[in-house]
């Protein structure tokens, strides 16, 4: 029989005892498939698909010097949590990621909240992604296909297939597959760059109505803010590195020196696919273009050598993107059923250390939501909800574990300390709330999903978690060393 104990704040924690070395064996994942190089191929692969399309549709709220200003705002949250989160995943390698670190600085409830928010933004991006797979694939005119569902379906069964057969050739396949993207985004910029007119950047019109508008804020200053999801795309999704720590060589180290790189790598993306994009036949062109980088190189005019190659590349971008987000969400739902949050048995691994079930179910469920819908930009606003609750609250837990715990061995340091973690925290809650100005429908969604995780969580799971697995461990720890401390 489970045996119950105490822990922090009162919760009744069960633990299996006398078979918890049972339960974490069928719950393993694969130690040291994953180094650097690799790592830092994952957290491209997360994101790069916004290079791609997405990131345009700002324009149309804030124009070039607005949607540059949030792209700013936004790449500076994200550098800043990038590396409040490597401090906290040099403390805690395991793959709860986001959910561990709020565990400890948080308690139970601030993990599951946050744990919560990262599962909706990894279902629900790769569901997203894998309708613009088949939008592209149609429009390339491939396989002669008139539906896209057979596409949906092609991708999730054979990616998964792929996480399946194991993680070390999983991240080798996605490491190959954003190096074509990142490629391709780099060859777009030079050829674009060829025809970059400057007076074009600033070429929408103006809405003389709108509060401090100009030639440059097209829309005002209000549309600066309306525009930080979209401002969001060149980086969502780096965040999900840490959750490879259980599978990485020397997490400790590994993890904070593969997260650098990848937001520096795709600060650098950002900037030259923005300039180029919009610099080569002005900005009014790709507003509202499904394929802004084709566009830009094309203009008017028919397909060149250069657009075509784009275009196939960002099949590849997308395809990128997708593999790595259902592996980030697997390894969300793993570590949340691992600890009792979610139903233990979606937490089991197959003989090749893979979490079969962690994969299949959001898998099938994203399948079914895009096959249903079709609304792959309802779907990512959805997703950019989930992320702004957890980078908030994952920039709140380095902050509390800094004053509450400043002697914990931190073997990395966030450069800036909590005043690094402080200015993600203030943007992400600016970037929470500008969601709504962009899609409310979405932002209330999210809000129903997230409101009966809750009611799962309050009414049932919270009084079954497991003590041994590491995060709550972990937690369990710090909490009796503080009891030690007052006595």
């Amino acid at each position: 029989m489970p045996a119950r104990t105490k822990q922090g704040g009162g919760t009744d924690t069960t633990a299996a005892a006398g078979t918890a070395d049972t339960y974490l064996e069928k719950r393993t994942l694969r130690r040291g498939s994953a180094g650097w190089l690799l790592l830092t191929g994952l957290g491209v692969a997360y994101v790069v698909s916004g290079d791609f399309s997405g990131w345009n549709y700002g324009l149309a709220e804030a124009g070039f010097g607005g949607l540059a200003i949030a792209a700013a705002l936004m790449g500076l949250m994200y550098t800043c949590m990038v590396f409040s989160l490597a401090e906290l995943a040099s403390i805690l390698p395991a793959a709860g990621g986001g959910y561990g670190f709020a565990r400890r600085a948080l308690g139970t409830w601030g993990g599951f909240l946050t744990g919560t928010a990262i599962l909706i933004e990894y279902v629900l991006a790769p569901a997203a992604i894998v309708i613009f797979i088949g939008d592209y694939v149609e429009s390339l005119n491939l396989f002669g296909l008139e539906s896209s569902w057979p596409v949906y379906l092609a991708c999730f069964g054979i990616f998964i297939g792929i996480h399946l057969w194991g993680v070390g050739e999983a991240l080798r396949f996605s490491f190959v597959v954003t190096g074509i993207a990142v490629a391709a985004l780099l060859i777009f910029a030079v050829g674009a760059f060829t025809e970059f007119d400057g007076g074009g950047l600033n070429d929408i019109p103006v809405d003389h109505d709108a509060l401090g508008a100009n030639s440059w804020l097209p829309f005002g200053l209000l549309g600066i803010w309306s525009a930080f999801p979209f401002g969001m795309w060149f980086f969502l999704g780096v965040e999900g590195v840490p959750l490879a720590a259980e599978e990485t060589k020397d997490p400790a180290r590994t993890l904070p020196k593969a997260m650098g790189l990848s937001i520096g790598v795709l600060l650098l993306l950002a900037v030259l696919t923005f300039l180029a994009a919009t610099g080569a036949h002005g900005s009014n062109a790709v507003l509202d273009a499904g394929n802004p980088l084709v566009t830009a190189l094309q203009g008017d005019g028919d397909p060149t050598a250069l657009s075509r190659f784009v275009n196939y590349a960002g099949l590849a971008g997308l395809v990128a993107s997708f593999f790595s987000l259902i592996y980030a969400g697997s390894r969300q739902l793993f570590a949340l059923s691992r600890a009792g949050y979610l139903p233990r048995f979606l937490s089991l691994t197959s003989r090749r250390k893979a979490p079969w079930l962690g994969l299949v179910v959001p898998g099938a469920l994203g399948f079914t939501l895009a096959a249903w819908s079709g609304d792959g930009a309802r779907m990512l606003n959805i997703a950019v909800f989930g992320a702004t609750i957890s980078y908030a609250l994952m920039s709140l837990s380095h902050i509390v574990l800094r004053r509450r715990e400043p002697d914990l061995p931190r073997p990395y340091r966030t450069p800036g300390g909590s005043v690094t973690s402080s200015v993600a925290f203030v943007l992400a809650c600016s970037a929470l709330v500008a969601t709504f100005l962009v899609d409310k429908e979405a932002a209330f969604i999210a809000l129903g999903v997230y409101a009966v995780a809750l009611a799962y969580f309050a009414l049932y799971s919270r009084h079954r978690l497991v003590a041994n697995a590491p995060e709550e461990e972990f937690a369990a720890l710090a909490a009796a060393e503080a009891e030690l401390d007052r006595d």
